[in-house]
């Protein structure tokens, strides 16, 4: 499975890209952009083709998911301790973020995965993550009831330890929106996973 995550900010042609990899086979898409109004969003959504509003991912204002039929949510490690999560279960698709494999095995049933991160060092985020031990800690995962996948610094040179590491999933964030082209760099990573 591979999921993109959105960039923070708009990026020129974005809604563009993210129908051309959803055209490419691209799994999920999270749109985290936590600094955008409700306005913004409703206006980013349009733009993006109905036929893949089920493989949204929202990270900020849940309320337009029933306007738009998107069922699936992400919740901060914060959100989730605070139980912001509780009234969209059962009903909703609902993932979560983790920084270590020791809380990662804690989590229930409910959660459909979590990313793990950073994998790898950022690559949106300089210096983040170069004395990350998650790629050795994922031989400790213990929890067969959420799917596990890994962010950070991913890209088609690596995405294939990703899977051999044992994760379920790899998210793509730097490696696609800091390319001026993205639609190639998700598809150069998808034809090493099919190949």
């Amino acid at each position: 499975m591979i999921l993109v995550i959105t960039p923070e900010l708009i990026v020129p042609n974005e809604t563009d890209s993210i129908n051309q990899m959803f055209q490419e086979g691209l799994n999920l898409l999270h749109i985290r952009k936590p600094w955008i109004s409700r306005n913004e969003m409703i206006e980013f959504i349009t733009k993006i083709d109905d036929a893949f509003h089920s493989q949204l991912v929202l990270h900020t204002h849940y309320d337009l998911g029933k306007e738009y039929h998107i069922s699936r949510f992400h919740f901060r490690e914060i959100d989730r301790e605070q139980g912001k999560y509780k009234p969209f279960v059962p009903e909703n698709i609902i993932s979560t973020s983790v920084h270590h494999i020791t809380t990662y095995n804690t989590l229930d049933k409910e959660w459909e995965y979590a990313f793990i991160s950073p994998f790898f060092p950022s690559i949106s985020k300089k210096g983040y993550g170069t004395d990350s031990t998650i790629k050795e800690e994922i031989q400790y995962r213990n929890n067969p009831d959420v799917k596990l996948i890994a962010l950070g610094g991913i890209n088609h040179d690596n995405i294939h330890e990703v899977f051999e590491s044992g994760a379920d999933g790899a998210a793509l964030l730097g490696a696609v929106w800091e390319s001026e082209e993205p639609l190639k760099v998700f598809k150069k990573c998808r034809n090493v996973l099919m190949s």
